[in-house]
């Protein structure tokens, strides 16, 4: 039985040894995860209100041409992100969780752990996390509890991955559906645990998130991983 105090004492003395690479790798994380998503929405909110302005008085043809080709900047730029999803962030964001295990686990960590999926199982590990982020991105449209539930028990594939990447598709959701049966809540409250500091964060222009909330965060999840792996 695991306590989000034993989890997050650990991640502190973890952290302390591993601080600098800790911080890089978290930042590392924070750009492959799309921490600018909201920013980019703000703009694009504000271009589409500007450009109202432009379409009043235009003919029909030229709209409609207009509409076409940005429909098909949008097409392209979804094509683009996905296939950057799946052939680049989706490998570092499991090659970051590589660095973190290795750090709780008192092993060699090094900042070439974020590469790792490139050197293992690249196609493989890529394939395995687009699929995660699909069954999770489906159960959120049919309703958001279910989406979360999944997010949840999902949650250690990346981790998995990091040390099986050779491991099936099946195999790899099989364990860590198993090893967060009666976890998820409890991770969800861990989860939970961490919005005063990320409040702090924001009142520090996220200064205070990178140089500590982020690995704090990481290496506790790390330690997570590790504590169900043993109970295994």
């Amino acid at each position: 039985m695991w306590t989000r105090t034993d989890l997050k004492r650990n991640a502190k003395s973890v952290l302390k040894k591993n601080y600098w690479k800790s911080v890089i790798v978290s930042l590392i994380f924070l750009f492959i995860t799309g921490s600018g998503a909201a920013s980019t929405g703000r703009e694009a909110s504000d271009e589409l209100s500007n450009a109202k302005d432009a379409f009043a008085g235009m003919d029909g043809s030229t709209f409609l041409l207009i509409i076409g080709v940005v429909a098909g900047a949008i097409l392209i730029s979804m094509l683009i992100g996905l296939l950057l999803t799946i052939f680049l962030w989706n490998p570092l964001h499991v090659g970051c969780q590589k660095f973190f295990v290795n750090a709780v686990e008192d092993q060699e960590a090094g900042l070439g752990d974020v590469l790792y999926s490139f050197k293992n199982g690249y196609g493989h590990i890529g394939g395995i996390m687009f699929v995660r982020t699909v069954f999770i991105c489906l159960w959120s449209v049919l309703l958001i509890i279910p989406g979360i539930v999944k997010m949840y028990e999902y949650m250690m594939v990346p981790f998995i991955l990091a040390e099986n990447p050779d491991m099936s598709r099946k195999e790899v959701f099989a364990l860590s559906k198993k090893m967060m049966t009666g976890n998820k809540w409890k991770a969800f409250v861990l989860d939970l645990s961490f919005l005063g500091w990320s409040i702090l964060g924001g009142i520090t222009l996220g200064i205070l998130n990178v140089l500590f909330v982020a690995p704090y965060q990481n290496l506790t999840k790390a330690e997570l991983y590790q504590t169900l792996k043993d109970a295994q």
